[in-house]
């Protein structure tokens, strides 16, 4: 594997980003291809087949651009589809469940961990499942919130709509001693304060997004893929609404975010 080549990252939407954010903090060196598929978002209200069928059509445009490690920004194609990907790729594939899960386990004192994530993943049962894998007595509280994406996509992060649709969902794990709660969804880091505010002083909060990061580190050194030094470059792909998706981007990750490109996934 070149130590040259780029890391592709992509997402439904813009909510990728912040495992963009994150990964370039941890790793300034390395050059990054981000593909929004926003054409088609949101992932999380799809079937199984609709969300593997797509994330194979967005890991395919960027293998042909000769990345080195995909990183799926998107919990849903993590859930639904990472196994599907690790199959046809032949570079690595990093998901970003693995990562919030063993960062939950290791943080929970009461063994109450709650998820928050798109309905197609609460119902995949996917970090149910993770979850009493590595932490056996866990108790798992899942809510599905989709309007979190949509909210997200809208740049609304710290709207009056957004802070009452967050107490509504968020609801459950104010009372019963839940002490973790994983954002399920790349997106909802975008929303993080207005979670934290939600969900209650007592309840650590689980960015996905920081710990597949993270991953995505030890991953490359240990395959001693990582970039040599120097700074990286971006590169910014989406499906659909390039301007738009530029504008979120750049209120996101600050200038650095300029220019993207229409690309067709069909």
């Amino acid at each position: 594997m070149r130590r040259s080549g780029a890391v592709g990252v992509f997402d439904s939407g813009v909510g990728g980003l912040t495992v963009l954010k994150a990964l370039r903090s941890l790793l300034p060196a390395e050059s990054f291809l981000y593909l929004g598929d926003t054409a088609r978002v949101p992932y999380g209200s799809k079937s199984k087949e609709t969300v593997t069928r797509y994330s194979l059509a967005a890991a395919r445009f960027l293998a042909d651009k000769g990345i080195k490690l995909l990183v799926v920004a998107c919990n849903t194609a993590s859930a639904l589809a990472l196994e599907d990907l690790k199959g046809a790729l032949d570079v690595p594939v990093i998901g970003v469940i693995g990562p919030g899960i063993r960062a939950a386990a290791s943080a929970t004192r009461s063994g109450k961990i709650g998820v928050i994530a798109t309905e197609a993943t609460i119902e995949s049962r996917a970090y149910d499942q993770a979850l009493r894998r590595a932490l056996p007595r866990a108790r798992v509280l899942g809510v599905s919130c989709p309007l979190f994406v949509p909210l997200a996509e809208e740049g609304w992060w710290s709207h009056p709509v957004t802070r009452a649709v967050a107490r509504e969902y968020l609801k459950p794990f104010r009372r019963g001693g839940w002490d973790t709660l994983i954002l399920g969804c790349t997106h909802y880091p975008l929303l993080k304060p207005v979670l934290r505010e939600a969900a209650g002083p007592a309840v650590r909060l689980i960015d996905s997004a920081e710990e597949a990061a993270k991953e995505a580190r030890e991953m490359m050194a240990e395959s001693r893929i990582a970039a040599p030094g120097g700074r990286g470059s971006l590169r910014f792909f989406a499906s659909d609404g390039p301007a738009r998706f530029s504008r979120l981007a750049r209120r996101f990750l600050g200038a650095s975010a300029a220019d993207v490109e229409i690309c067709s996934l069909d």
